[in-house]
């Protein structure tokens, strides 16, 4: 994209409470209730036009963010040993 940076670092971070997932609490979740995505970038020279346009694409593309998003139907199947 031509955006000129130094430096781009991603950091992911989450929020649960683990009794949910661990079974210890039946009103809590199971998984995460938050999810924070911070982005750190070293990019003096870069146009806030570049900088728009860089986190459109990036969100845009990002299969991870995309996913959770949009979550995609899930089938579960259990077969028993024979």
């Amino acid at each position: 994209m031509g955006v000129p940076a130094r430096h781009i670092e991603v950091a992911v971070s989450g929020d649960m409470d683990l009794q949910g997932t661990l079974g210890l609490s039946k009103e809590l979740p199971v998984g995460f209730q938050a999810i924070q995505v911070q982005f750190h970038l070293d990019a003096p020279q870069a146009t806030s036009e570049q900088l728009r346009a860089l986190q459109e694409k990036t969100e845009q593309y990002c299969v991870v963010l995309q996913t959770l998003l949009h979550p995609p139907k899930i089938v579960t199947r259990w077969s028993p040993a024979t």
